[in-house]
């Protein structure tokens, strides 16, 4: 509720604080956007797996600013985004400043957004399964009891590595890449790139079409026979989408799209690099299994290319990529222009959910928000109210702000990420960064 003692126009931010934690299901930095407003304070998230530093190194910039100035303070920040995770900054901030002006002004984020569509979202979670397609087959299954109407999986060369015969590379590569699926995952799930050194780490950062992997008939067959086990097991009827096909070139792409095309799916998510639009073009006049990417890209005007191509079926933006709340509604409400559906990809803790289940209410041409940790026991818990998913969606929040009344302050310790084992320490040494900031003279 407003507080009567500062007004509208004199509302500052004063101070920005982290807490790292773990496991949630990779490491996820927190963020206090605090104000001169006693007891005003913002939440807000950098991406999953990123750095705390491309937000502390913004504070001097935002210092003073007033936090209800969404889109100035944005346009303040957004040229010290970038792709993936360098945009976990900017976003973090954006987040925050959304949470504070609802809160002041009593109403959530998607009535600041114009309003809502829907009052709950529909959420898919993807799945993870040891053995074959059948064994996949059963876990999907586990998750339709559990009241989950849209479903993805994997499906791409990590189920081939130790296949013999089921993928060519250069001589070492594939020795790498198991490397890094069975020594350097962490527990997990995320690789540590710090564990990485020399030509593993080119080849993991290398784009898909120069890594020369490539998927052989008998690769082909396995991916295939692994998918048709799938759905015979869990059904035609339910969405099922697929990801992480693996860095293989356009032409493998297009012969693994069409192998697939029988079976139904939702849509083959981040076959190509995000910027290669030609690619895409390509690979959309070659199958008619239903295209999807977007969780690495950074503003609209990023987007727009893909979207205009009319290549993709689906967009699906991260909140803590696309440049925030405000952006990625924008980006799906270009995408309804375009005629392509909107799902979002979250990966982080309850604060990006949340602000993620605002953007879905918001925008029409929505269908599915993705939580990576229905199965961490303890995720939910991070926020009070607790995120609370109920038959496969998640009620839209009629509290101010985000809907968080609190965070859960002796579990965000608890689960405290060891680099950082200090939560909200002092950001003092980041409150007088200085640069000359203009792009233009």
């Amino acid at each position: 509720m407003k507080n009567s003692k500062i007004s509208p126009a004199d509302l500052k931010i004063t101070d920005i604080r982290f807490a790292d934690i773990d496991g949630a299901p990779k490491r996820c930095t927190l963020v206090k956007l605090y104000t001169n407003q006693e007891g005003l304070v913002g939440y807000g998230e950098v991406r999953d797996a990123s750095s705390r530093t491309y937000a502390a190194m913004l504070k001097s910039r935002i210092l003073g600013e007033n936090p209800l100035n969404v889109e100035k303070v944005f346009r303040r920040i957004r040229q010290f985004g970038g792709d993936s995770r360098q945009a976990g900054g900017v976003c973090a901030i954006e987040l925050a400043c959304w949470d504070i002006a609802g809160k002041f002004w009593g109403v959530p984020v998607w009535q600041l957004l114009g309003g809502r569509f829907r009052d709950r979202v529909r959420v898919y979670c993807d799945t993870d399964s040891e053995g074959g397609g059948r064994d996949m087959g059963e876990a999907l299954k586990a998750r339709v009891a559990q009241g989950y109407t849209f479903l993805k999986m994997d499906l791409g060369i990590e189920l081939l590595m130790d296949v013999p015969g089921a993928l060519s590379a250069p001589t070492g590569y594939l020795e790498y890449m198991r490397a890094m699926k069975h020594v350097i995952s962490t527990p997990h799930g995320s690789i540590d790139p710090r564990a990485m050194r020399g030509e593993a780490y080119d080849l993991f950062n290398t784009e898909h079409h120069f890594t020369g992997i490539h998927i052989t008939e008998k690769g082909l067959d396995w991916l295939e026979g692994y998918l048709r086990e799938c759905r015979e097991t869990v059904g035609y009827e339910i969405p099922l989408a697929i990801d992480h096909l693996g860095h293989i070139p356009l032409e493998d792409c297009i012969r693994l799209g069409r192998r697939l095309e029988k079976y139904n799916l939702a849509w083959m998510e981040d076959a190509l690099p995000w910027q290669q639009t030609e690619m895409w073009k390509q690979l959309h006049a070659a199958t008619v299994t239903p295209l999807g990417t977007g969780e690495d890209i950074y503003l609209l005007d990023n987007f727009k290319p893909l979207l205009d191509s009319g290549a993709l079926a689906v967009v699906h933006p991260d909140l803590l990529t696309a440049g925030g709340i405000g952006e990625t509604k924008r980006v799906g409400d270009y995408a309804e222009k375009r005629g392509v559906q909107m799902n979002i990809h979250m990966a982080e803790s309850p604060i990006a959910a949340l602000a993620a289940v605002h953007v879905a209410a918001a925008t029409r041409n929505f269908m599915a928000l993705e939580i990576h940790s229905v199965d961490v026991p303890w995720w939910k818990d991070l926020v009070v109210p607790a995120f609370d998913i109920q038959d496969g969606f998640v009620k839209v929040p009629d509290t101010p702000g985000l809907g968080i009344e609190a965070l859960n302050e002796d579990l965000i310790r608890e689960k405290l990420h060891p680099d950082f084992p200090e939560a909200w320490a002092s950001t003092e040494a980041w409150d007088k960064e200085w640069a000359n900031d203009r792009r233009w003279s």
